[in-house]
């Protein structure tokens, strides 16, 4: 086995790429960049009646959204069947494994034998050491290993610890069904060692298959690769993670509008910690990113962390990265291919100016789409109930005096600028400086809430500004 650290990620393509796969692949990524290996993808397509091709492309659309980059090509498991029924045959010839002519009825009485004992269903090794001369005329076997029969299999996992599976439960498992085609048990076996994986890190579903695959890599004289088999994710209330909890593929992530960046920051951190580090960029993740360090229990996820920790991503983000993210997403956000439509330079320059008072009151880009909606809107503007409540009795007379005070800025518009003109004003009529701002901010965006008062002032401009205020005084 080389020096070199090669992990892989090896989905298989019946869905979306879901979030627990996502993390997955983060930390075998991780890993892989933590140590200067690679990381490999591998498509599990076995299962042909499952897999599609549409599956295969959103995850690695999945993938690539997260920035999970894979070394070379993706392998397709499927198409390298025939390798896989070679590795069987010669398993054969080494008397490490035997063709088995059980019947399904057989099989079936072997299971209920075993129901009645109270025991788990076992083969009974029945072919073992028979002479396959003794098969039926016609009969076409499967292949089965053969397991040890006594003492133990340890497997020396990186996150579990050693764990032991006594070897008379692991019976003679299939490795190639009498159709010809690899079990998935086998053909993974193989598929590692063909690609020189020296770490496997996957879900702890996987723990006792990883015994049973060593027993094919032993027959075979392979080395086996280091393990690490990582807790799956739960949800809130602590049962398996399903889609009520949040069970969603990437994509569905990206239609709610969070950062890539946060969420591998939020999925690093569910089962793995460093320190008190809640906060982290790809690069801190990848220096300090340790697979022994991943815990043993399950992690819960959580909705408002997520959110959270991606409102802190987004206001420490540069405005013109984070704007450059924001108009790459508009396409998946809901209502975001009409504000793609309406971004001219000119609402561009305004979105990127605005930026800095909308990120602090956002959480995710659908929050951010939601504050610069007021930069899209037509006059004259749909006003929110909210809205419409500061607009009523006499705000509409102080509105029509703030009016006045705007039109009479000369010289550059600017939020000071238009900050000083509404202050005097409000000084001057006796108004406290909210009673001013609230009905102002209502008329410029239609809504009770948005940045500074000052600022959409300045970021929508003179003409569009006073226009606006108009609109509401008539």
């Amino acid at each position: 086995m080389s020096d070199k650290v090669v992990t892989r990620f090896a989905p298989s393509p019946t869905g979306f790429l879901h979030i627990g796969g996502a993390r997955t692949a983060l930390f075998n990524w991780l890993y892989a960049k933590h140590t200067g290996g690679t990381m490999l993808l591998r498509i599990e397509d076995t299962d042909r009646e499952r897999s599609t091709d549409a599956a295969t492309a959103a995850i690695l659309d999945g993938l690539a959204w997260l920035g999970l980059t894979w070394d070379g090509e993706p392998v397709s498991q499927f198409e390298r069947a025939p390798r896989h029924r070679a590795v069987a045959e010669e398993l054969v010839r080494m008397g490490k494994a035997y063709y088995c002519y059980a019947t399904p009825a057989e099989l079936e009485a072997m299971r209920e034998s075993a129901r009645a004992k109270g025991l788990p269903p076992r083969y009974d090794g029945r072919w073992r050491d028979r002479d396959p001369s003794e098969a039926p005329a016609g009969a076409k076997g499967a292949i089965r290993i053969k397991a040890p029969a006594d003492g133990e299999t340890v497997v020396h996992d990186l996150v579990q610890g050693e764990v032991r599976f006594p070897n008379k439960d692991l019976d003679d498992f299939i490795i190639l069904r009498s159709d010809g085609n690899p079990t998935y048990m086998h053909a993974v076996v193989v598929d590692d060692h063909d690609m020189g994986i020296t770490h496997i890190i996957r879900g702890d579903d996987h723990l006792t298959n990883a015994a049973r695959q060593m027993v094919i890599y032993r027959a075979m004289g392979w080395d086996v690769p280091s393990m690490s088999h990582i807790p799956l994710i739960h949800g809130a209330d602590g049962a398996k993670l399903s889609k009520r909890h949040g069970a969603l593929g990437v994509e569905a992530y990206r239609a709610m509008g969070y950062l890539p960046e946060a969420l591998l920051n939020y999925l690093a951190r569910l089962g793995w910690s460093h320190g008190d580090d809640e906060v982290m960029s790809i690069a801190d993740m990848i220096a300090w990113f340790d697979i022994g360090d991943v815990n043993k229990g399950a992690a819960r996820f959580d909705f408002a962390k997520l959110e959270a920790l991606n409102g802190v991503h987004m206001r420490r983000m540069n405005d013109a990265e984070l704007l450059d993210i924001f108009i790459n997403t508009l396409p998946y956000l809901e209502g975001g291919p009409a504000i793609a439509a309406r971004l001219d330079d000119t609402r561009k320059a305004q979105l990127l100016a605005a930026l800095p008072g909308l990120k602090e009151r956002a959480k995710t880009l659908v929050g951010l789409a939601d504050g610069a909606a007021f930069l899209f809107a037509e006059r004259p503007l749909p006003i929110d109930e909210k809205a419409a409540g500061l607009l009523g009795g006499e705000a509409r007379e102080i509105l029509r005096g703030a009016h006045a005070a705007l039109e009479a800025i000369t010289g550059d518009w600017a939020a000071e600028a238009a900050e000083a003109a509404i202050r005097e004003y409000a000084v001057a009529g006796g108004h406290k400086l909210g009673a001013v701002a609230q009905p102002l901010r209502a008329a410029l965006t239609g809504k009770s809430t948005s940045p500074g008062v000052f600022d959409v002032l300045a970021v929508l401009g003179r003409e569009e500004s006073l226009a606006r205020v108009a609109d509401q005084i008539d």
